[in-house]
């Protein structure tokens, strides 16, 4: 099944823990801490692939997280960093945070990746909190933890030609006989099921042609299934619009085209601005009258053509050639890229809780509690120290905390003590 939008939950590694170790030696007394760091978190790569042609491999598998980083062990032996998770998808998918839909990278071009979340950071080992004053430090800290996000990936086809018109106009035919694609062609009233590609070469030139499915009145607002596949024009820089002038099904030619235009429009305004070619399909079961009253109602390149005798097919693929040489090549959409805000590892607040406890909250206090072993005196210490260094007890002040006071930080109170 060809999926073109698939919508997953990644998470990067976490760091992992530092370790609380000291040095024993037989004959070797007051060995020092010892503890090694933890290593630090894989981070979430999406990468476009040659090879991936729908982003189906994402249809079941929701849940995607990168390896997390190994704990620290005794005698300085560091954890060793996670592995990154590289998620392959097609070229020219784009990647969008679910929460916001702010665009995260267009991968255009073969091989372009992104780093969309980045691993947790590994805890330092107690060895590290070695200093003059404090020789023997038993405590470590623990890995960054990460959080995970939601994307939505959606797949927009990059082609030179984008076919568009009815169902059963005679996009798929069309397309077999100019190219080598092979779609399930028959002659029903119903869409195609799926955008199908394939390659024209005029002579020394060559390029891409897309037969968008989809299209009937109302598609833009998800009539049908043109609301999932009307992206796949967006890229296009020629629109090779088929209309059946045979009337097989037992519609207006000329409603038809203004009821296909008005869809893409609607859906999006710069199409407007893409030009746009005129295939009269079917001409072999069509009468003359028919194509001389679309001749006169509609203004533009018009060519008349069959998909099943194959008369005028050449005129129409040499003039689609020699439009596309004129024209300017393909391009990455134009955004301003979507990051997961970076939080200040400074930052913290100080707020009074209903039962008049001080609550310490942030990204500097959640670094703390992660080395913190209240048990531990010295840990202990350290803890109080930072939070004098840091501001943190100026700010308590300010907030009019008093001895005998309650703070809570996390899921931990102590008793305030000037």
């Amino acid at each position: 099944m060809f999926i073109d939008r698939a919508k997953i939950y990644i998470k990067a590694g976490n760091g992992g823990d530092g370790c609380t170790s000291f040095y024993t030696e037989k004959y070797v007394p007051n060995g020092g801490p010892d503890g090694g760091d933890g290593g630090d978190g894989g981070a979430v790569i999406i990468k476009a692939d040659a090879q991936a042609a729908s982003l189906s491999e994402f249809r079941f598998g929701k849940h995607y997280r990168a390896e997390d980083g190994a704990n620290g062990a005794g005698k300085n032996r560091h954890g060793k960093s996670g592995n990154d998770l590289v998620l392959r998808v097609p070229r020219g998918t784009v990647v969008r945070d679910a929460e916001t839909g702010g665009i995260i990278a267009d991968l255009f071009y073969e091989n372009d990746s992104v780093t969309v979340l980045e691993g947790g950071i590994g805890g330092k080992g107690n060895a590290r909190f070695k200093s003059a004053r404090r020789q023997a430090p038993g405590f470590s800290q623990k890995g960054e933890p990460t959080k995970e996000r939601s994307v939505v990936l959606e797949l927009k086809t990059i082609a030179d030609v984008g076919l568009v018109g009815f169902p059963n106009a005679g996009k798929s035919t069309l397309l077999s006989v100019i190219t080598r694609a092979n779609p399930k062609i028959a002659n029903y009233p119903f869409t195609t099921l799926s955008p199908n590609l394939g390659v024209c070469v005029v002579n020394d030139f060559s390029f891409t042609v897309a037969d968008i499915p989809g299209l009937i009145e109302g598609a833009s607002d998800g009539a049908g299934l043109g609301h999932m596949f009307l992206r796949h024009v967006d890229r296009t820089r020629l629109i090779v619009h088929v209309v059946d002038i045979a009337s097989t099904d037992g519609r207006d030619p000329i409603s038809d085209y203004e009821t296909v235009n008005n869809e893409l429009f609607k859906y999006n305004p710069e199409l407007a601005d893409v030009p746009q070619i005129i295939a009269l399909n079917k001409t072999d079961c069509a009468d003359g009258q028919a194509i001389a009253d679309f001749r006169r109602a509609v203004k533009g390149e018009i060519y008349e053509i069959s998909g099943a005798t194959h008369n005028g097919v050449d005129a129409l693929v040499r003039a689609a050639a020699a439009k596309l040489a004129t024209l300017p090549p393909p391009k990455p959409i134009d955004y301003e890229p979507f990051r997961y805000e970076e939080i200040d590892p400074n930052s913290y607040t100080v707020t009074r809780a209903d039962d008049g406890a001080f609550v310490l909250d942030g990204a500097l206090i959640e670094k703390l509690a992660r080395t913190v072993v209240l048990e531990d005196r010295n840990s202990f210490m350290y803890f109080q120290r930072r939070l004098d260094t840091s501001g943190v007890t100026k700010q308590l002040r300010k907030s009019g905390i008093k001895s005998g006071d309650i703070v809570r930080i996390l899921d931990t109170e102590f008793t305030y003590e000037e």
